[in-house]
């Protein structure tokens, strides 16, 4: 209940009627209830004084009871308005809406307008700062949970290494590291990316059926959801003897990567992070093959806020918690790594502790 009564708190001070949160990652922070709703409307209402209503498809109802949730439920069939019956309930509490906050990166035209009908004399107002502000720090309880999530992605990848033979396909390595989780009882917290040879120069690349050669580099990119948070780690190893142009390219990229970690500690711009990295591939002659930013908030969502850019001036914390992923990506090579840190009140904790160094397998 202590997250829901800092938005309580947040409505109080900003004259604010009403909440409604719709990020199923968000509906998660303050109930503890995961969900995919598909098409169906899930969300959180947070009134000043009134507990709050979680609102669900009716045949979730009893998971949304049994993952803790202790307060009124609105369980809405597929026949339903929902919106309807939110009206109802506010009615109910003898709520009058005027100023109402929502997640304006979120919800659709069609259900602002759907709000705007039942709520006919209210104004909307972004939720989505004050959300971002108390997710971006995450307390003990959360960061064991993630913890835990890395060193399943560290175990990951070491599936994945074995996995490695010639003649495997990159789906191959794939499957066999994904059922591993699986048959331990956990879920992937994103699309395993296994890539191969020239593949590993597209970031965002699809594995498939190309098969290992000596020669290769070959890229992991793979998270492990543990209790709703996420892991997300990438490591690059080569197959068989690589030239020294693709040593030079590897050794650079551990370097942006382990000297902006060292950069990482409370009051440092997150830009300066992007450009402790990205100074050292400029440097090093690849500048313009580092193309994506050097990292992305962690936690219930694999991305999150804040977004680790050359142009945010965001102030580190403690308690945040971010990936730090250089690359340079061309036709010598591509590699990334990516590591998981908690800023902590001194410094740094590296939550993925896969050995980096070079390894040719």
């Amino acid at each position: 209940m202590t997250k829901i009564k800092q938005i309580q708190s947040y409505l109080k001070e900003k004259n604010l009627d009403l909440a409604f949160i719709t990020t199923p990652d968000n509906v998660f922070y303050f109930s503890q209830f995961k969900s995919n709703p598909h098409e169906r409307l899930l969300g959180v209402l947070v009134f000043q004084d009134v507990t709050p209503v979680l609102v669900c498809p009716k045949m979730e109802v009893p998971d949304a009871i049994n993952s803790g949730w202790q307060y009124d439920v609105i369980g809405h069939l597929d026949t339903d308005q929902p919106f309807e019956l939110i009206k109802e309930k506010v009615q109910l509490n003898n709520i009058t809406v005027n100023n109402m906050a929502i997640e304006k990166s979120h919800l659709t035209v069609e259900r602002l307008e759907a709000l705007q009908q039942v709520f006919p004399k209210a104004s909307f107002t972004r939720l989505d700062e004050k959300i971002n502000e108390m997710r971006v720090i995450k307390d003990e309880v959360e960061l064991e949970i993630m913890r835990e999530a890395a060193r399943l992605a560290d175990y990951a990848v070491e599936v994945g290494v074995k996995e490695i033979a010639e003649g495997k396909t990159e789906m191959e390595i794939l499957t066999a590291i994904e059922n591993t989780i699986k048959e331990k009882g956990y879920s992937m917290s994103f699309d395993t990316m296994v890539l191969s040879g020239p593949k590993t120069a597209s970031p965002h690349g699809n594995p498939g059926n190309r098969k290992i050669q000596k020669g290769d580099l070959i890229l992991f990119d793979l998270g492990v959801e543990y209790k709703g948070y996420c892991s997300d780690i990438t490591r690059t190893f080569a197959f068989g003897n690589v030239s020294d142009a693709q040593k030079e390219i590897y050794q650079l990229v551990r370097s942006a990567n382990e000297k902006a970690i060292e950069a990482v500690k409370p009051g440092v711009r997150v830009m300066d992070l992007d450009k402790t990295a990205r100074d050292i591939i400029t440097e090093g002659g690849y500048g313009e093959n580092f193309t994506h930013r050097l990292g992305h908030g962690l936690g219930i969502s694999v991305h999150e806020y804040p977004s680790v850019t050359g142009t945010n001036e965001l102030q580190l914390k403690t308690g945040m918690v971010f990936t730090i992923e250089p690359g340079i990506y061309n036709d010598i090579a591509g590699v990334r790594i990516e590591d998981d840190v908690v800023v902590t009140e001194t410094g740094v904790e590296v939550l993925t502790k896969y050995p980096k160094e070079l390894i040719i397998l």
